[in-house]
Order: structure tokens, then C-alpha cells, then sequence
């Protein structure tokens, strides 16, 4: 998937780009499938809620074939390749969920901001692109953008340690209405196999789910290999290791899967 000329300009201006139905929904119902395989499991890499249901499974894609491919899925890697100029390694994987009733809040932050203070990645040369794993809709707590606040630079941040179950670098509320005065608050929604990137200094964030409706996205984290993490604090199956350069696997590689599941 190459981004054009506008796109990258888009870009450039509000951070994100959002690509509606990108995978098919034979390809997502493979990683669907792949996300409850994950959060079954009894892994030190899920992590869960306080009433017990799953929030994220970290490093998915090294003990879940499915989510390998998609790790170097082509549609995903190749346009993060783009936007930063170069080959990328994988900085983080996480399948997030936001299950019906029970998913839990994200806070205000910014990515790169945690991953300078925690891991010392050295420039923001890295960036998410995400995967919707089902539909996602104004209902299910979908993420929340402030367009333009990734030209704004690393702002300061407080650990929030209490809030869930995951340590944040979360933004006060003051940062956070000033950027939305400036530069709007926008939820990006769509079918399950939506794609969605956005830059690593992009403040957003996400709502509690008190919907009937589960709501799973897939994030790749991924870092240009000279821009590679200079501490390693956290788990490597947190902040990875491994910066060898992402070699892109054939565009059908997900599918090729499905048609060997539905033949089995």
C-alpha cells in the first residue's frame, strides 16, 4: 500500500491517516479468531482488567502465526516504511480489546513521549498503525484524536500508575483542551479491516466500552532501525529487541491462511 502525494500532505498536517476496509473480511475473521486464541492463554504478555478480562496481549505476534503475518503484512509495513524513509523494525505489538461492558479507559498521552522516557528512543521516527479487528463505532470506545497536536512536540506527562492496570504517561487536562481548542477532537470509526495510522506524538486516547459491543485493534509499533531504543527497562516482550528490518511478506499472506483453515 503506497501513499500518494496527498496523503503523505495529510499526513504532514493532522498525523493520521485512516484507511477504511483495507483487509477483507476473510483475512479479519482469521485474526479474529487469532485474538481469542491469545487472550485465552495464561501468558505473562496478557494483560487483564481488573474484573479479569483481557486489555492487551503484548508480542502476539511471537506466539501467534496468524498475527506474525500480520506483523509483516505488506498494507501495514510498507507505508510506515514510507512515512519515516526507510526500513523499520518492530518496537511494540499489542492486540488491544475493548470487550462489551468491561473494556477500560486508555488515558491522554502520547506514545513516543512513554517511549523516550522508559526505553530512550532517541527521535520520534517511529509511528502505530492499527488494524480493526472488529467494527468500531461511536458506541464501543472507539480512539479519540486531537488532529495537528504531533507538531506540538514532547509534552510533559505524569506516570499514572492507578488509574488501570496499565502504567501510562498520561497528559493533564489543561495540555489536552488547549490541543482540541486548536486543532479538533476526531474518532475515526469503521468496518472491521480498517486501517488507521498515526504518528507517535499524536496525542489521543480512548474511552471506557460500556457497549454490548466488543471492539479489538491490532497495533505495529514500528521504529526506523537507526532510531532503536537505547534502554531496556521494560520486558522485551514490551519494548522489543530484535531490530533486525522488517522484510514484507506477499500481500496474500493472511489469506493464504484462511483458504488453509477452511481446507483443514
Amino acid at each position: 500500500m503506497k501513499l500518494t502525494p496527498a496523503e503523505l500532505a495529510r499526513f504532514d498536517e493532522q498525523g493520521y491517516l485512516f484507511f477504511p476496509a483495507r483487509f477483507t473480511p476473510r483475512e479479519v475473521g482469521v485474526l479474529r479468531a487469532a485474538a481469542r486464541e491469545v487472550y485465552a492463554l495464561d501468558r505473562q504478555e496478557v494483560w487483564r482488567e481488573s474484573s479479569g478480562v483481557a486489555r492487551t496481549a503484548f508480542a502476539a505476534h511471537t506466539y501467534n502465526e496468524a498475527f506474525r503475518r500480520l506483523g509483516r503484512h505488506p498494507r501495514l509495513v510498507e507505508p510506515v516504511m514510507q512515512l519515516v524513509d526507510g526500513p523499520v523494525y518492530m518496537h511494540q505489538y499489542k492486540v488491544n480489546a475493548k470487550v462489551a461492558f468491561d473494556g477500560d479507559v486508555w488515558q491522554w498521552h502520547q506514545d513516543f513521549g512513554t517511549w523516550h522516557r522508559d526505553d530512550e528512543m532517541p527521535e520520534p521516527r517511529a509511528m502505530n498503525i492499527a488494524l480493526f479487528i472488529d467494527d468500531v463505532t461511536a458506541a464501543n470506545g472507539p480512539l479519540l484524536l486531537l488532529p495537528g497536536s504531533h507538531k506540538q512536540g514532547v509534552f510533559e506527562a505524569g506516570h499514572d500508575l492507578e488509574t488501570t492496570s496499565y502504567p501510562l504517561w498520561t497528559l493533564d487536562r489543561e495540555t489536552v483542551k488547549g490541543l482540541a481548542e486548536r486543532g479538533g477532537c476526531v474518532a475515526p470509526t469503521g468496518p472491521g479491516g480498517s486501517v488507521l495510522v498515526f504518528a507517535s506524538t499524536l496525542v489521543h486516547a480512548s474511552p471506557p466500552n460500556i457497549s454490548p459491543l466488543d471492539r479489538t485493534i491490532v497495533y505495529l509499533s514500528l521504529c526506523h532501525v537507526d532510531n532503536h531504543i537505547r534502554r531496556f527497562k521494560r520486558p522485551a516482550w514490551i519494548a522489543h529487541r530484535d531490530f533486525t528490518p522488517i522484510e514484507p511478506l506477499p500481500d496474500g499472506c493472511l489469506a493464504e491462511l484462511a483458504r488453509a483453515g477452511a481446507d483443514a
